[in-house]
């Protein structure tokens, strides 16, 4: 018996085997026993006929919570603590713990009062990429320059983590040990005024090159200037040790920083997220919970209001310029706060700050570039970097203002140069409201330079319309971002110039227009003057028209400048791109709709008087 099951073994194949000898070696546990019920009419049959008397019908199996084999309790008090569970019922499985979710619903908090947490660390650990992961999208510069920092101001932004939401500012790499007055000097002193308003900071630090002494300096920095903060150290670029086993080894250097569990994390691949999540949740509902009650309602109400109002729609204002024009001052005066980092070097500002504010209750997005520098291709690092930023920037604002240096224009006796005539013209062509904007006006004051100061203010404008043709009435403002003057000024012509870019007009107003000022204007020919039948607009922001003419002739360019002009000059459309097309009708086609009508309308008038005969015609 034995030598035949042996010979019935091995002609099995290969493959049965090796299952046979995994499900040996990983056993699976029975499921639990179901209660059978056997009845007498079960063994019913000729066949069961002489066993009838033995046969019984088993009892029914327990199931418990204390339950041995085929779930029967192993003792009597287990027998008198085990409930009989119900025959239908299956055991529940246990699946997955269920992530939890925040007691609060922060998306429909008002952004202005979410909690603010800050990125900090040495410079190169991956601040900027933690802040593209977290907004989701790429606006902060990111290239990999050890001996060299890209991030130089305070970039915010609303952060999306699962359903967290919080306001997120990505700042300068720290170096506690730079020389006074150095850019390294400024950026940390910035870092260190913004640090007050922020709830907890993320201190970052790489991985892989282990823990630094520039890390031990940050964090006895963040000890001094950041009292009450709670403070999470991020353990950065950490992909590739997971796959090692590393970080264990990684971890308990971090730990001699002082500041709790560190958390492993990858910005580049999204590793650790959740587990920055389930640290960052209880720190932002405690916060969100001892905010009072009555300012939720207060400003669900003041967003509901804005909402309704649609000509308070927000403005995107791009400021652009040359190098070392001014621009970075010219916000810090807007905004009323040091918010970017300025100073006498050319070139400091790398990334697109963004900023919003408040102007006479509209929401206002201001947008700082790097200086605008003409691709040569010859850019390397942060700088090609910085050009395509700009650009990008330039595309999405609705106002742009170019900013100009009012002693370089005394000093080289012209407006703009060919830099910011390239802008402009860019501008124009993208359909983009224009504010010009001339800075350092304070340089031009004095008794020497009185008469520059006048000759600055009456030829600028002059010169702009000469060289941007195209665009009449460009509004020119004069100021001095360093001492504040002009700023309301500024404001004002840019909410003008924009309301003049979202402006619609009605085509029975156009049309009445239309009419005088064709009245006025000389034609070359009159046998072949086209005939304009209406005119009406079909897109605002910028105003876009359309004119109808009649026949196949098209209306000459001189004819379609002097309706730009007419239009800039009877509506104050000034420093506005107006797009005008044109759109022919053929004479036949009108004609033939003429002729057709006539004739049935005609038909309906004769036979009206008997319904027979109308009932005859409309049936044919």
């Amino acid at each position: 018996m034995a030598v035949a099951f042996v010979r019935t073994v091995s002609r099995r194949s290969r493959r049965s085997i090796l299952s046979l000898s995994f499900h040996l070696s990983n056993p699976r546990p029975f499921p639990p026993a179901s209660p059978i019920a056997l009845t007498p009419k079960t063994y019913s049959g000729p066949a069961f006929a002489p066993f009838r008397g033995f046969l019984r019908p088993p009892a029914p199996c327990l199931r418990g919570p204390h339950h041995g084999l085929c779930g029967i309790p192993r003792s009597d008090d287990d027998l008198k603590l085990a409930p009989l569970a119900p025959p239908g019922d299956p055991p529940k499985k246990k699946g997955k713990s269920a992530k939890k979710k925040s007691r609060v619903d922060f998306t429909k908090v008002d952004p202005a009062l979410l909690p603010t947490v800050i990125l900090v660390g040495r410079p190169n650990v991956g601040k900027s990429a933690l802040f593209n992961r977290l907004i989701r999208r790429r606006e902060a510069l990111v290239y990999n320059t050890p001996d060299d920092h890209v991030t130089r101001d305070i970039r915010e932004g609303i952060a999306k983590l699962g359903d967290l939401r919080f306001r997120v500012l990505d700042s300068a790499g720290l170096e506690t040990a730079a020389t006074s007055g150095s850019i390294l000097h400024r950026t940390t002193e910035m870092t260190g005024n913004v640090l007050a308003r922020t709830k907890v900071a993320i201190f970052l630090i790489d991985v892989r090159d282990g823990l630094q002494p520039l890390d031990m300096e940050v964090g006895k920095w963040l000890r001094k200037h950041g009292h009450g903060i709670h403070t999470i150290v991020a353990m950065n670029k950490s992909e590739s040790l997971d796959e090692q086993g590393l970080l264990t080894a990684e971890a308990g250097q971090a730990y001699t920083l002082g500041f709790g569990d560190p958390i492993a994390i990858s910005a580049e691949t999204g590793f650790g997220m959740a587990e920055l999540y389930e640290t960052l949740r209880p720190l932002l509902e405690d916060y969100m919970l001892q905010l009072p009650s009555d300012n939720h309602a207060q400003d669900v109400i003041s967003t509901a209001v804005e909402e309704n109002r649609d000509c308070k729609s927000p403005l995107q204002l791009a400021i652009v310029g040359r190098p070392n024009v001014g621009k970075s001052t010219l916000l810090n005066a807007l905004l009323q706060e040091e918010r970017v980092l300025v100073g006498p070097e050319a070139g400091l500002t790398r990334d697109s700050i963004r900023a919003q504010f408040r102007f006479e209750e509209r929401t206002v997005f201001l947008v700082d570039t790097a200086g605008w520098l003409q691709r040569s291709g010859k850019e390397k690092g942060p700088a090609s970097l910085s050009v395509m930023q700009t650009r990008k920037n330039l595309m999405r604002a609705h106002v742009i203002a170019v900013v100009l240096d009012a002693e370089e224009i005394a000093k080289a006796k012209t407006s703009m140069k060919h830099s910011e005539v390239v802008i402009a013209r860019q501008a124009v062509e993208e359909g983009r409201a224009l504010v010009v904007i001339v800075n350092k006006m304070d340089l031009l004051r004095g008794k020497h330079n009185s008469i520059l100061h006048e000759q600055v203010i009456k030829a600028v404008p002059q010169e702009i319309q000469t060289v941007l043709p195209q665009v009449t009435g460009i509004p020119v403002v004069f100021v001095s971002a360093l001492e504040g003057r002009g700023r309301v000024a500024v404001m004002r012509q840019v909410v003008d110039t924009y309301q003049k870019w979202c402006l619609r007009l009605s085509t029975a107003r156009l049309n009445r227009w239309l009419r005088k000022v064709m009245s006025r204007h000389s034609w070359k020919d009159q046998a072949t003057q086209p005939k304009i039948k209406y005119f009406t607009q079909v897109k605002a922001r910028p105003p876009t028209f359309v004119a109808f003419l009649s026949g196949k002739t098209h209306l000459a360019d001189t004819d379609i400048r002097f309706l730009t002009k007419s239009l800039k000059e009877d509506f104050d459309l000034g420093g506005i791109p107006i797009r005008i097309t044109q759109h022919s009708v053929p004479r036949k086609a009108e004609l033939s709709k003429k002729s057709k009508k006539p004739s049935a309308r005609k038909n309906v008038r004769i036979l009206s008087e008997k319904r027979v005969a109308l009932t005859e015609v409309v049936s044919s």
